[in-house]
């Protein structure tokens, strides 16, 4: 995994140390955290941190496709540092969105019809680009 310093570099961002603690708290992160949760998650270790550099932050990174913003049904995003093709499953109960383990992501998607999709492309005269699905679940109990 390429270091953030570096992926900034690339990307042309400047490296400012607000951005990489911002980023490396993401890319840690397997929970998908709002703006406000990684607010919480770093601001201990950084006094000067305002909520407002953290939506510019993400918005910056999202930008630059470092991360990707997943909407939720209550207006909320969520953020994720993977960008590559993967499949999440948000969670109703909580709110929460997980990713899919990637073998299964990977069975689910070979599913999805070519044909279907070149139909979609010739009738809405488009071109799919990717597909990006979301599972939607809750959680399941277990009786004691």
């Amino acid at each position: 995994m390429m270091n953030t310093r570096d992926l900034f570099i690339r990307s042309s961002l400047r490296c400012t140390t607000q951005r990489v603690a911002l980023f490396d708290t993401l890319r840690k992160c397997k929970s998908h955290p709002t703006a406000e949760e990684l607010f919480r998650m770093v601001k201990p270790g950084m006094v000067s941190l305002s909520l407002a550099t953290v939506y510019n932050t993400l918005d910056t990174l999202c930008e630059a496709g470092l991360a990707q913003k997943l909407p939720t049904p209550n207006g909320t995003c969520r953020y994720d540092a993977n960008t590559s093709e993967h499949l999440h499953i948000r969670i109703k109960d909580t709110g929460e969105i997980r990713d899919v383990p990637e073998e299964l992501g990977c069975r689910l998607m070979e599913q999805l019809s070519k044909t279907v999709l070149n139909e979609i492309e010739r009738e809405m005269d488009i071109t799919i680009d990717g597909v990006s699905i979301q599972l939607i679940g809750r959680k399941a109990y277990t009786r004691l």
